[in-house]
């Protein structure tokens, strides 16, 4: 016999979690079903553990800066504090007692095991929690994604490394060969090397960061090569193989490229094996949950995060679990919008970007204007000297005179973005912009300089 409860939702990662926990603080009886840990990819493998290596590294890299700016300084990177932060602050050594805990006190009934649809309004769990469930008022599925793996000849006989292994290591590599140049591949890479670890990044793309404006992938390819890092743009793998204990990467071209470590940072997928799809009229071989506005899937059923489609961003996740939320409680809340959408890639200097690209709004056939400047050529820029390296880029529509898009990358590029998302969002025009005051000196500043320099 099945269990009639009020909700039950597949996947207890941030937006799982948060959309689970509102409903049953608001008196619904609901089931959360995690197969891993509740919270999800970000506070154990993802966001939060390699934002502490971003932070100790870039602690590393301010203190090499101080010679010419603040007298001498010696620096010896020792890696321990890093594993040791990630295991005691971020993590609990991998263990989500204070989650699961976290979500009973809101009344919320944790259900270990791996859910699957099994018709409309209900669900099966395979695992030690195991049962059937009907749902009077809703299903959420918030399974995210898992690494994409390229179909590389040899890959899937090496013991390659993902995030989760790279953020779990006890020590940094002597030498890492890194398959991607996207944002996680660009943040780890830096990371590790600041602490020694001789890296080699291979993007196929013409450029790092691909999916952001090409000027901030040419800016952070130029600082890791400054760094010492090893940038192949253009370049393929087309074999890997794991003798004794080093890594070979063979490109397209025939150069091999060896390391002791290999970590492959191709980007992730949703993967709906397994999750009965096919038993609400859905097929289980597309990339993303189609949704309407208020982020539902069929009657009865929605989805949150990286499923979606819309993004494999934890902010995005949560922003869809409180829709989802206002809805089933029958709360008043707008259609989600997606146009501000924000993004971060934490290297130094830090690519904060919202909106479309140039490329992008070019591709929706809208009339463009884009505007650049230089962090280093404005007054904070110069005044902060070592580290300054960074730009502003502006995306205006000229039909209608806003902003679509905009990145900001250099120190603090992702805090500067915030301003530019409230322009892109609010659909602000640009003559009020220009009108804007801008402290002086401020790195934001950098936006006025931009809007100057909008030109067809």
């Amino acid at each position: 016999m099945a269990e009639q409860v009020d909700v039950v939702v597949i996947g207890m990662g941030p937006g799982g979690e948060h959309v689970a926990g509102r409903l049953a603080e608001a008196g619904l009886n609901v089931v959360g079903v995690e197969a891993e840990l509740v919270g999800g990819e970000c506070p154990y493998w993802a966001c939060v553990p390699s934002k502490m290596m971003i932070r100790a590294g870039n602690l590393l890299a301010e203190a090499r800066r101080v010679p010419g700016m603040a007298g001498a300084a010696r620096v010896a990177a020792d890696w321990a504090p890093v594993a040791s932060r990630i295991r005691e602050e971020a993590t609990d050594d991998w263990n989500d007692a204070a989650a699961a805990d976290r979500f009973a006190d809101k009344g919320g009934r944790l259900v270990r095991g791996r859910g699957r649809l099994a018709g409309p309004g209900r669900v099966e769990v395979d695992g030690p929690d195991g049962g059937v469930f009907e749902a009077r008022h809703a299903i959420v599925v918030a399974t995210g994604t898992k690494p994409q793996i390229p179909p590389v000849p040899g890959l899937e006989e090496v013991p390659y490394w993902t995030n989760r292994d790279a953020v779990a290591a006890k020590e940094p590599p002597r030498s890492l060969l890194v398959l991607g140049g996207g944002a996680i591949g660009v943040e780890l890479s830096q990371a590790f090397a600041r602490f020694g670890t001789d890296v080699t990044v291979v993007e196929a793309m013409d450029r790092l960061i691909p999916a952001e404006e090409p000027e901030a992938g040419e800016l952070v390819a130029e600082v890791l090569a400054r760094e010492g890092l090893t940038v192949r743009t253009g370049a393929r793998a087309a074999r890997v193989r794991h003798e004794g204990d080093a890594f070979t990467v063979v490109l397209e071209d025939g150069t091999e490229l060896t390391g002791d470590q290999l970590l492959v940072a191709t980007g992730r997928r949703t993967d709906f094996t397994g999750l009965g799809l096919e038993t609400v009229g859905l097929d289980p071989a597309d990339r993303a949950l189609r949704t309407d506005g208020r982020l539902r899937v069929a009657p009865g059923l929605w989805a949150v995060g990286d499923v979606t489609g819309h993004g494999a961003f934890t902010h995005v996740a949560m922003y869809e679990a409180e829709i989802v939320a206002r809805t089933v409680l029958g709360e008043p809340v707008p259609d989600a919008d997606y146009r501000a959408l924000p993004r971060v890639t934490f290297t130094d200097p830090e690519v904060g970007a919202v909106g479309l690209t140039e490329e992008q709004a070019r591709g929706k056939g809208l009339r463009v204007r884009t505007g650049l400047a230089r962090v280093p050529a404005s007054a904070r820029g110069w005044i902060h000297k070592a580290g300054n390296e960074g730009l502003v880029k502006l995306v205006e529509d000229t039909g209608r005179g806003v902003l679509v898009g905009a990145t900001a990358a250099g120190p603090m590029g992702g805090e500067v973005v915030y301003g530019l998302a409230v322009a892109v969002q609010g659909q602000v025009p640009v003559e009020t912009l220009r009108h804007m005051i801008y402290a002086y000196p401020t790195f934001h500043r950098g936006v006025e300089d931009a809007l100057r320099a909008l030109k067809d």
